[in-house]
Order: structure tokens, then C-alpha cells, then sequence
């Protein structure tokens, strides 16, 4: 399970009470201490492995926020360390909150900063394409998940499944890659293995589940993934998710290739 940096619950009681294996997503303070603090906490507790958001340097532009009025809630663990009073005129005080809290100039060569605080693998958010995929090899990453930050971050920014297979191609098997976003049926995990991707984060999904029966409704959601992954594996001819192979889908671009 990927914890987030803004979890209502403290990180290490959500360790203490899950057998699981847990990441913790990262974002990067303006305050360096502060990240500092979350992620040698998060190693001290357990968890497995970091995830740097890379996508937000600054919050996209989100209307229904702005509309609304959004206010951030600070989990009660973060009050010491964050303010919730920022100036805004008016919108989003969401947009306000990002802004005054995290680092903007966050770039590649913070890996080395943040290797230099953690013994953790570190894996890297955000990516859609074969250059950024490139690159994080460079500074030597220990995993991508490619991902659009669910379609909320920039406007017409491709699908996360439709830059999946440019991004597998450039790592070549150099490190794990994953897919975040877009998961709604077992079809859509068979898709995502066929086109390379080595598991997939579920986010949507889950919330809906634990928004409609609580804790019930999570088990049910993943239950319901898990039976519609093996019924198209089924349908497929494929005894094992080692078997499920690129020929099994057919994408827009393979379809332009045929009529050439």
C-alpha cells in the first residue's frame, strides 16, 4: 500500500496496524527538514520503499476546486510542522496551500539529496514519457510508475495506460515499471501487463469502495478486480499473468500501423 505524505493517520500507526507492504508517496517541503523528518520516520517504522510525486511543482489547474471554494485539511499530525494560513484572493485555497508549502525547484539532481537521507529504494511518479523514463535511470531511480496524477494535473495530458508502453521500451528492464490511473475493471489490469507494466496502483477505485461500505467495500473492490483479471486471463488463454504477452491487445497506434 502507498501511504500518502498527507495521510489523516500517522504513518507509523498505520504501520503498527498493517501486515501489508508499505510505501510511502513523497512530497518535497520547501522545508527540507520537514521531508527529511517523514522519510527517516518512514524508514524507522518499516516502510519499504519511497515514492516521489515528480508532477507537481506546482497544483493543476482544478475548476471544480476552484468553484468550491476547496480547503485543505492539515492532518492533526502535521499542524507543528505546517501552516494552513495563506493569503489567497480567492478559488482554491488548495492551489494557495501547495504553493506555500512545496518545492517548486524540486529537479534531478534532488535524487542526490534524497539518497543522501535514506537507505530506502526510491521510486519515481509522474512520468509519460521514454526522455523522463531516460532520465530517472540516470540518477538512478529504483522504479517509475507512470502516471497523469489522475487526469488532474494538466489539461490533455495523455492517458497514463496510452504512454505506458514508450516509457516500458526505454527502461528495457532496468528497473520495475508500474502503471497509476485509469484502473476501473480487470480488463483494464490485463491491458496494462500486456503493454509491459509490472503491477498496477489502484486510487479511485479503492475510495469509492471504502466511501460506499467502509472497509467491506475496499475487500469487495479488489475481489472484484481480482475476478475480472482472471476471467479475461481465462478468455485469453493465459494460465498465468506470465502469460498475458503484448499480442494480446491491440492499441489506437497499431491500428494506424495496419492501414499504412
Amino acid at each position: 500500500m502507498v501511504v500518502s505524505t498527507f495521510s489523516s493517520i500517522p504513518h507509523e500507526e498505520i504501520a503498527a496496524d498493517c501486515n501489508g507492504t508499505l510505501f510511502l508517496q513523497l512530497y518535497v517541503f520547501k522545508n527540507r527538514e520537514i521531508t527529511t523528518r517523514l522519510v527517516q520516520k518512514a524508514e524507522k517504522c518499516g516502510y519499504k520503499a519511497l515514492v516521489l510525486t515528480a508532477d507537481v511543482p506546482k497544483l493543476g489547474r482544478r475548476e471544480a476546486d476552484i468553484r468550491n471554494g476547496l480547503v485543505p485539511i492539515v492532518p492533526m499530525h502535521f499542524r507543528s510542522l505546517l501552516t494552513e494560513d495563506v493569503v489567497h484572493a480567492s478559488g482554491s485555497k488548495a492551489e494557495a496551500f501547495a504553493s506555500h508549502v512545496l518545492d517548486a525547484s524540486l529537479c534531478w539532481k534532488d535524487m542526490e539529496w534524497l539518497r543522501s537521507i535514506t537507505t530506502l529504494p526510491v521510486f519515481i511518479k509522474g512520468l509519460l514519457t521514454a526522455e523522463d523514463a531516460e532520465k530517472a535511470l540516470e540518477v538512478g531511480v529504483d522504479g517509475i510508475i507512470v502516471s497523469n496524477h489522475g487526469g488532474r494535473q494538466l489539461d490533455c495530458a495523455p492517458a497514463a495506460i496510452s504512454a505506458l508502453e514508450e516509457v516500458v521500451k526505454a527502461v528495457a528492464g532496468k528497473v520495475p515499471v508500474l502503471l497509476d490511473g485509469g484502473i476501473r475493471r480487470g480488463t483494464d489490469v490485463f491491458k496494462a501487463l500486456a503493454l509491459g507494466a509490472q503491477a498496477i496502483l489502484i486510487g479511485r477505485s479503492v475510495v469509492f469502495g471504502l466511501a460506499a461500505k467502509g472497509e467491506e467495500g475496499v475487500r469487495k473492490v479488489i475481489e472484484i478486480l481480482k475476478s475480472e483479471l482472471e476471467l479475461s486471463m481465462a478468455l485469453n488463454g493465459c494460465c498465468s499473468t506470465e502469460g498475458i504477452t503484448r499480442a494480446h491487445v491491440q492499441t489506437l497506434g497499431d491500428r494506424l500501423r495496419s492501414m499504412l
